[in-house]
């Protein structure tokens, strides 16, 4: 008998392997190997080889990547009423302009998380500063007592004056215990990167009030980096102006403006609302929305029919519609046809 080498036994080796896996009756028509049988011995690295050779194919599997995309929505008529009783048949979902099925559906009932977060600078002698604050012991007024709350300040850093607690009064107290502004700087793309990226590893419906002046005099980051930003994020913002009423007084001026049209983005973005009141009296009704946006709001979920890992940006639209796919038409107690806004993030 010839002696084989290292590179036929191996060859050999494969080759029987490869007969087996074809055929598939040799193996189980030859039962259980006895234990006692001897086994060939091939020199060097071709014993291993064959053992790798020898082992049983792993099964076959089939894998299919799903991903849930979930939106909270909320719709009014164009007094503001939340719309309620709405079911699924109501809501067409599009993305990029394609409807899509929605694969959940359930009106929000969890108690609500919500980051204020509050512009305390020391810019125009500390007066918004102060009145942020009081506006935002106001807020705290409108929260249900299981409802999570937490108080983060900025100026020329996000600060977190308060973790979340169910506790309002503890919050109520952090608030009154506030010192003077530090500095006259806002870094208000910074501070809500940062709390977004915090709220992230919190979980359920969550929201962050801002409470501003909407200016931003440094930063690291840019204002197209907050508002990509925003688009990823499932938080929604709502943003309060505490300087309209000044800036009317003096005429206005394109800065004030900008920093207005910064704070509506935000919140259009994510499908939030924007309010400038002009008097102390707006506030309990703007703060009373808040909590009533909050809890009117549905949650959706859809699939997207066409999963494609592009990095690019989906427009998203929600319409109301009747179970015929006909729009949804709303009257007022008095007949009247009212129109409907319906608040969700954009992408």
């Amino acid at each position: 008998m010839r002696i084989l080498n290292t590179k036929r036994a191996v060859a050999l080796v494969v080759a029987l392997r490869a007969l087996m896996m074809e055929t598939g009756s040799l193996a189980v028509s030859a039962g259980p190997r006895s234990q006692s049988a001897p086994q060939a011995e091939l020199p060097g690295g071709a014993q291993e080889l064959a053992m790798e050779v020898g082992q049983k194919p792993r099964e076959s599997t089939i894998s299919v990547e799903t991903a849930l995309v979930n939106l909270d929505v909320l719709v009014t008529d164009q007094d503001g009423r939340v719309l309620s009783g709405l079911k699924r048949e109501n809501f067409r979902v599009l993305d990029n302009g394609k409807p899509q099925a929605i694969t959940h559906f359930a009106p929000a009932s969890a108690p609500i998380t919500i980051a204020m977060l509050m512009e305390y600078s020391g810019s125009a002698y500390n007066y918004f500063a102060y009145k942020a604050a009081s506006w935002g012991s106001s807020f705290l007024n409108h929260l249900d007592p299981l409802d999570w709350v937490a108080l983060v300040t900025y100026d020329i850093k996000p600060t977190i004056q308060q973790d979340f607690t169910r506790n309002k009064a503890q919050v109520q107290e952090t608030l009154g215990s506030l010192s003077y502004p530090q500095f006259r700087e806002a870094n208000m793309y910074d501070a809500i990167v940062d709390t977004l990226d915090r709220l992230d590893r919190v979980k359920g419906k969550k929201a962050v009030v801002l409470i501003s002046t909407g200016a931003n005099t440094m930063s690291a980051g840019t204002l197209d980096d907050t508002l990509r930003r925003i688009r990823q994020s499932d938080v929604t913002v709502f943003s309060v102006g505490v300087a309209e009423s000044e800036h009317l007084a003096t005429g206005g001026t394109i800065g004030y403006l900008q920093a207005k049209n910064q704070l509506q983005t935000f919140a259009k973005l994510s499908g939030g609302s924007a309010w400038f009141p002009r008097f102390e009296a707006e506030i309990p009704d703007i703060f009373k929305s808040v909590a009533a946006f909050l809890r009117g709001q549905y949650s959706i979920g859809f699939s997207p029919q066409h999963l494609a890992h592009d990095g690019k940006y989906h427009k998203l639209r929600v319409e109301m519609v009747q179970p015929d796919g006909n729009p949804l038409i709303v009257s007022d107690p008095k007949g009247k046809r009212r129109k409907l806004i319906v608040y969700t993030r954009e992408g």
